[in-house]
Order: C-alpha cells, then structure tokens, then sequence
C-alpha cells in the first residue's frame, strides 16, 4: 500500500493519509449523488402512476428498471476499475450518465421510461467502482470502516425522498430530471478535483478471463446470497414504501416519502457503523446476528389490517388490528438499520478474502444485491395484483430471510461448530 508524499492523520492508532481521506469524501459524494437519481421513479413514479393509469406489476417495472442495469453494469465496471482506475471511471460515469437523466424530462410513455431507465441506472454501478476504489487507500484493519463511510453514500435514497418530492411539488415533475442532470455534472468535476489516482490501477494480474475466474470461489456466491438480501431489500424497499404508505395510511406524497425516509435514512448513515462493528467482531458475526434481526422486524410487519368479530354474550363486537404509522416508521428505522449494517459486513468480507482481485469481486456482489433490488419490486408488484393485500411485500421478504438463516446456519454456523 503506497501512502508516501501524505501527511498521516491518526485515527485509533492506525495511520491514515489525509489523500485517502479525501478520496473518501470525494468517493462518498460522487456515490450519494448517483443513488439519489438511482432511486429517482421511487417517488416520481407515484405520480407517473396516475398520469399512466399504471397497475402493481407495471409501477414495480417502472421503479426497478434503473435498478437492472445498475446491478449488471456493476460486474464490468468493477473490471474495468481494476484496469483503469477508479478515479477515471467513475468520473466517466457521471459524465455520460447525465444525459438519460436529463432526456427523462422529456418522456410520455411508458416504454419511453423503461428504455430511458436502462441507460440511466448505470449510475447505480458506481458502487462497484468506489468501494475497491476507496479501499485501496486505507490499510487492511480500517478498510471495514472505510467502506461503511463510503456505502453511507445510500443516504442519496433518504435525501430523494425529501428532495425530489419537494421539487416536483415547487416545479413539476418534468423539472426534477433536469435539475439531477446538472447536479451529476458539478458532482463529477468536483469529484475530479478532489480525488487522487487509483494506486491500483492497472496491476490486476493476468488476462481479463483470469479476473473472472475468481468467481467460481464458492465464498463469491456466499457473499452474493447476504448483499441480495441486504442490499436487495434496502433498494427494493426505498423504491415501494412511499406508494405504500400513500396507499395504506392515506398520506400525501410528501409525507408519505417524509416518513419512508425513517427507513432509508438510518440504513445508509449507519453502515459506517456496522462496517466499525465487523471490524472489531467479524464480518460473520454482524451478517448473522443483522439478518435474525431483519426477520423479526418482517414478521411484524407482515401482519395485514385485520378486524376480527368476536361473539360475545351480549352481541358481537369487532376487535381491529392494524399498524399504527408510528410502529410502522419505528419498525422500518430498526430494519433500516440490520439491512445497513449487513451492507457493511457483506464488503468486509470482500476486502478480507479476495484483497486482489476487489473489484472483480465487489462488482459480482454488488450485481446480486442489484438484482434483488430490481426483481423484489416487480414481485411486490405482482403479489399486490394477485392477492390485493398491501402487506404481502412483507411476507416474501420474512419468506427470504428466513431462507437465508438457513442456509448461513448450514453453510457457514453447522461448519464453525464442527471444526471447533
């Protein structure tokens, strides 16, 4: 690791060069801009909803089609950050992704949308560029907490919900598109400036097939199953709780994304928590122990608004079971919280077991928690239509996690115990 030329800061005994820590502001930035107009059809599309008469299925389309690309581009930026850089590719990126985003504004159906979507989600690859980026900076026993620092860029779906809603309601929603284009603009110039080049760049070994190969690590498909349950459900969520909560408790736009944000916001601010915590207790402990967490929360909020009659001597009477909007908000914080710290966990382990080959591997995981994140909405979607309960996005999620205990237990808890 190349930190000559630096002045070193300290930081709880470990020397850390003020280059990287700039790189990691720089890196943070470029990556919440990028999510906000990841996560930007979460809230235009309840608008876009109406306006195109759309059903479950079709408003799940709609919001996961960014998501889709954002997931696939992430393997082959990944490569191309351990050829070329990190700091030209993302810089690229922002650049080039500024021009579906601003050509949004200009759409009126829904195919126009999907297509204009497919080409504007490749901002959500920017992750897979960042992280190996940024962990090249810092040395092996802080790069937990580098990289919790640097995914707390999601934050960009939390600040979506206040912003975008707050602009289409001052302008239109025609004006919300454009304003993004011009922000990822600045933000790339800005990131230019105060980024450094990738110490990393060009010293992946071997030929582009051999950076492949390292995916038939069986430890590689592991580390996918965690980031498509985490990840996954952090994007699929912060895209479908807004309509949810419109629908279910009867809010305004702006207040239903005010009060989605009690779910997106702590997932993102905190992963540079739950990167510190896998620092200090391991990546296992923190994935596991987060998802049991995860389960509970989904239990309860899988449980539908209920009136049961109950016959009594006097007559019958009817006892109302539902989730007040205050359980619902502390509930969704709590599993804001689990889903962010197992984002953290899911990279320590990346830069852990696969040191050389990060990007590779972080673009793999990243295209896995990518495609939880564009395939739940269109479930959701679909689960609405055939069962016409609002809750049942809660229930497959719960079905999911419970799923992956298991699997963690047989693959990864069953093994410790035997080898102890």
């Amino acid at each position: 690791m190349d930190f000559q030329g630096d002045a070193v800061v300290g930081v709880n005994g470990h020397a850390v060069t003020t280059r990287a820590w700039s790189v990691l502001f720089a890196s943070t930035l470029a990556f919440m801009m990028c999510f906000i107009v990841w996560m930007m059809f979460g809230v235009l599309g309840v608008q876009l909803r109406e306006d195109l008469h759309l059903n479950g299925t079709e408003f799940g389309l709609l919001t996961s089609t960014p998501v889709l690309t954002g997931a696939l581009m992430r393997l082959p930026l990944g490569a191309w950050t351990d050829r070329f850089g990190g700091r030209i590719v993302m810089t690229t990126l922002l650049l080039v992704c500024a021009v579906p985003v601003f050509a949004v504004s200009y759409a009126t159906q829904l195919w126009q949308f999907l297509l204009i979507g497919l080409f504007l989600g490749c901002v959500g690859a920017s992750f897979a560029v960042g992280t190996p980026y940024v962990a090249r900076f810092f040395p092996p026993e802080r790069r937990g907490f580098a990289m919790g620092v640097f995914g707390a860029g999601t934050v960009g779906a939390a600040i979506n919900l206040f912003v975008t809603p707050s602009l289409q309601a001052a302008y239109g929603w025609r004006f919300v598109p454009k304003a993004y284009a011009v922000a990822l603009v600045a933000t790339a110039v800005i990131f230019w400036l105060a980024s450094a080049p990738d110490p990393g760049a060009g010293k992946a070994k071997g030929s582009w097939l051999d950076s492949f190969r390292v995916i038939r690590d069986p430890r590689v498909w592991r580390l996918c199953q965690y980031y498509s349950i985490t990840f996954g459900g952090f994007t699929a969520l912060s895209l479908w709780i807004p309509q949810y909560l419109k629908s279910e408790y009867g809010m305004t736009l702006v207040a239903a994304s005010a009060f989605a944000a009690g779910f997106a916001l702590p997932g993102s601010v905190l992963r540079a928590l739950g990167g510190a915590l896998a620092d200090r207790f391991g990546a296992h402990a923190v994935t596991w122990w987060g998802l049991w967490i995860a389960w509970m929360c989904l239990f309860v909020l899988s449980y539908p608004a209920t009136d049961l009659v109950i016959h009594t001597i006097d007559g019958s009477t009817t006892l109302r079971i539902a989730m007040p909007v205050g359980g619902f908000v502390a509930i969704s914080f709590i599993l804001g919280i689990v889903f962010a710290f197992g984002m953290a966990s899911t990279f320590k382990y990346v830069a852990d077991d696969f040191p050389d080959n990060m990007g590779i591997v972080t673009g793999v995981v990243g295209l896995a928690g990518g495609l939880g994140g564009f395939l739940l909405p269109i479930f959701f979607g679909a689960l609405l239509d055939v069962f016409r309960v609002r809750s049942t996005c809660f229930m497959f999620l719960y079905g999911i996690v419970w799923v992956s205990l298991t699997l963690i237990y047989l693959s990864e808890v069953r093994r410790m115990r035997v080898i102890g």
